[in-house]
């Protein structure tokens, strides 16, 4: 029975070493404390000790290992042995980071990301995350110009008979500062925090994300951004106020037919020159380029442009950095009517109304003064781009995102619960009630995503990974959910017109998709595969160690990466083994988790799972990593699915744990456990080497998969807490905005549905009178004044029910037309538009 306990001890002391991170010294000193127990013969009977005499090699040996650790304990026995052929096999297998990799990777801040990849979540750096703070001026403006601005849109005459947004709402965003919300105050624009814009941004675009578009760009990777923080003087001077209030339209090149989500390969040059400005010889660049899919274009008076800088003549600084004669990615600002610019072409990118376009120029001459930043800021466009996309794609596309998602709840449960067939309200049935859950989900999940990832950026981080794995997810998180709304909506929302509040965003979920980074892309190849170098504890510092020219630096730096990194890797082997073995229950749980903690504990369990499957995986593919995209991407979602659940219990706190919400955490909470483990599973069941493959499964599925998705008792109460208005529903679709208009096509849904609830009692009464057969319910037939004469209603019930039966009319009414009216109403081929043989012949 000793010698029973003495084992578990062992065990148990094993385990507590690898996940304190303990130093090689202590695993050698309670390695020698176990061996002098054993051999002491303390465990053993008299009869036992009397017969041991036989197992003195076997004593002398297992000591071995005892030394070799506390020979290992020693530096310089330890460098010698381990760490130098261990830096030298690294710096041989190791693949070069090129400059485009390394300018990405050190662009954005390490934040809470680091901490899911640690294992180890430390719960007060979630907590320290600011809630949803705005100023009172950012709160003003929201609840005012920005209400009326949603006011002033007309959805279907912008996307239908204009195909562009009217000159008054240019006008209106101009002229109240929407396109200069991230521009300083001391420049001539709002200021606002990256919460406000998120929250603004947000806001428009679940009323049009056409007019979204236009305020979107210029407060997002562009000209004003740019100029804010590398331009000189003389550009901030001239520029910012004029793009603050729309007095200069910008738009950004980037994009060419050649290089897409590969950007950093563009074919667009410009050569350093002498030429001529405004009558005077002056430094310059000659330019030749070729853009496309440039929002804004066709409406920009200032094109920001991305190409590649050569100095075949050697003009510049000597100080400058370059590679021969090749200087590097520069930035310019050219305006649009400079001569030589070729720009007001329109792409239809599904058909939508913003402006979006083609841009090209040959030999076309520009002073040096024009490159954002001046002579001192060549070669350097892609580290700021880099810089500004970092924070720009964690607002844009997570704010449209979340706008849709909450618009689609808002809107579908209205319409739910108004439409009835087989005598009750769609939204009851079954077979809706799984769709419609998806969507409070999506909601609920992306605005707790959203806000979290904002007050990040209003704190100053650059979140790269984090932005990354938001755009991605909010935005197919959005997708489901107009086609969740879609399907429920049916022929009503299929037929397009004046009164269909679907189809914009149906037209452009495609759109934010694709833009700022294929969707597919940013998930195989851009989230894990560059989380795992920015946000793993030691890789970066040993992949830096490697590459460092001082050898003897690299050597010491690498010597204590390489340290940390084992006993990182031990810690969370034997952590995630130990929490997947007790179910959680011994996570990690923060102060005051009342009614959160087995969320927590089950989050820190997963944390560790992942700490260990990505070092793993990291370890063993390396730069493989690039080619096995699939592992990669299901790794991204898993990493997204620890972030998500992270903001979802920060939200549910931050909102103060309303008790009506709980089933929507909960709903939320189960199914995003269900999803990061399907994706650790789908990583662990096609990991190319086998006994890693064994082993992952063995250390976090010891005892099968533990989770599954929310019941469908669970998704029922979900859905019926969002079908009556209340505080509830309003709460999950805050901050959108909510028309009461009867003559707007989301307004009157709103209107009906509170008349509806106002009148459930009379109608019941009706209903049940017309299934007795009491009263006839067909066209050319009174039906409520029948029920009034047979005394089925009151007067007063009767005027309640008229009243909600025209609106429920309007409310499932499907537009129609004159079939003139359908006929296309743009230019047709061969009307001054090139035709595709005209464009073939010309190229």
């Amino acid at each position: 029975m000793m010698e029973l306990g003495f084992l578990i001890l062992c065990i148990g002391a094993v385990f507590a070493l690898a996940m304190r991170e303990a130093p090689l010294w202590a695993w050698a000193a309670s390695g020698a404390a176990v061996l002098l127990v054993w051999q002491s013969g303390v465990l053993e009977s008299a009869a036992e000790a009397g017969e041991a005499g036989g197992i003195g090699l076997l004593a002398a040996l297992s000591w071995l290992p005892v030394l070799a650790l506390a020979a290992m304990s020693v530096p310089s026995l330890r460098r010698t042995a381990i760490i130098e052929p261990a830096f030298k096999l690294v710096k041989k297998i190791l693949p070069k980071v090129s400059d485009t990799e390394q300018v990405a990777l050190d662009a954005g801040t390490i934040g809470f990301d680091a901490q899911l990849f640690s294992g180890k979540p430390d719960w007060s750096e979630l907590r320290a995350i600011p809630p949803i703070i705005l100023s009172d001026e950012e709160k003003a403006f929201l609840n005012g110009p920005t209400d009326e601005l949603c006011k002033m849109i007309d959805d279907w005459s912008i996307r239908h008979y204009d195909k562009e947004v009217p000159d008054e709402i240019w006008d209106f965003v101009g002229r109240h500062g929407f396109l200069g919300m991230l521009i300083s105050k001391e420049h001539g624009g709002l200021g606002f925090s990256a919460q406000a814009q998120s929250l603004i941004l947000g806001k428009i675009s679940s009323r049009s994300p056409d007019v979204a578009t236009i305020v979107m760009v210029p407060n997002s990777l562009g000209p004003g951004e740019l100029i804010e923080k590398y331009g000189t003087d003389e550009q901030k001077e001239h520029y910012l106020p004029r793009l603050a209030k729309g007095k200069e339209i910008p738009c950004f090149s980037l994009t060419g037919p050649t290089s897409g989500s590969d950007a950093a390969t563009m074919r667009d040059v410009g050569y350093v020159e002498k030429g001529m400005h405004e009558g005077a010889e002056v430094l310059g660049v000659r330019l030749s380029w070729d853009k496309r899919y440039i929002t804004l274009g066709p409406k920009a008076t200032l094109v920001g442009l991305a190409f590649e800088l050569f100095d075949p003549d050697n003009l510049l600084d000597d100080k400058i950095k370059r590679e021969g004669d090749q200087i590097g990615i520069t930035l310019a600002l050219i305006p649009a009517d400079h001569p030589g610019v070729n720009i007001g072409r329109r792409h239809l990118p599904t058909g939508s109304a913003f402006p979006n376009g083609p841009n090209s120029g040959t030999d076309v001459f520009i002073p040096i003064d024009w490159i954002i930043g001046g002579e001192a800021m060549v070669g350097q466009g892609w580290r700021m781009l880099m810089e500004c996309l970092s924070a720009g794609r964690a607002i844009s596309l997570p704010a449209s995102g979340a706008a849709g998602t909450k618009a689609m709840l808002r809107f579908t449960s209205a319409y739910g619960t108004i439409r009835k067939q087989f005598g009750y309200s769609v939204a009851k049935m079954e077979g809706i009630e799984e769709p419609m859950a998806r969507i409070v989900e999506a909601a609920y999940v992306n605005e707790a995503s959203r806000a979290v990832t904002a007050a990040l950026v209003s704190r100053g981080e650059k979140p790269a990974v984090i932005s990354a794995l938001m755009k991605y997810n909010a935005t197919e998180r959005m997708r489901q959910s107009v086609n969740d709304a879609m399907d429920i909506h049916g022929g009503r929302g299929i037929c397009d017109g004046p009164s269909n509040y679907l189809q914009s965003a149906y037209q452009m979920v495609p759109i934010g998709i694709t833009v700022e980074g294929a969707n597919i892309l940013t998930r195989s190849l851009i989230t894990f595969s560059q989380g795992a170098l920015r946000s793993h504890p030691f890789l970066y510092k040993e992949v830096q160690a490697a590459q460092n020219e001082d050898a003897e630096a690299g050597l010491e730096a690498f010597e204590t990466a390489f340290c940390g990194h084992i006993s990182y890797s031990l810690s969370n082997a034997f952590g995630a083994f130990f929490h997947n073995m007790t179910g959680g229950i011994f996570g990690n749980v923060p102060e005051k988790a009342y009614g959160t903690s087995h969320y927590y504990r089950q989050l820190w369990r997963a944390c560790r799972s992942f700490a260990f499957t990505a070092d793993l995986t990291v370890a063993l593919l390396g730069g493989d990593m690039k080619r096995k995209q699939k592992l990669t991407g299901r790794m991204a979602d898993a990493l997204s699915e620890l972030y998500m659940l992270s903001c979802l219990l920060k939200r549910y706190e931050d909102d103060g744990k309303p008790p009506e919400d709980t089933p929507v955490l909960t709903l939320s909470a189960q199914n995003s456990l269900y999803r990061f483990q399907q994706a650790l599973r789908g990583t662990i069941d096609n990991f190319p080497v086998a006994w890693a493959r064994i082993l992952m499964r063995v250390i976090v599925f010891p005892l099968g998969a533990p989770y599954k998705p929310a019941s469908d008792k669970l998704g029922h109460a979900v859905v019926k807490a969002v079908l009556n208005p209340g505080e509830h529903r309003d709460r999950l679709t805050r901050y959108m905005y909510v028309s009461h208009d009867v003559n707007d096509p989301t307004g009157i849904l709103e209107v009906t549905l509170t008349k509806m609830v106002a009148a459930e009692a009379a109608e019941k009464k009706l209903e049940k009178a017309i299934r007795a057969g009491t009263v006839r319910r067909y066209h050319g037939i009174d039906w409520i004044g029948d029920a009034v004469t047979k005394n089925v209603l009151t007067e007063r019930e009767a005027q309640s029910l008229r009243e909600l039966e025209s609106l429920v009319a309007k409310v499932i009414a499907v537009d129609h037309f004159d079939p003139a009216e359908v006929k296309p109403h743009y230019i047709p081929l061969g009307h001054n538009s090139k035709s595709f043989e005209d464009i073939a012949a010309a190229e």
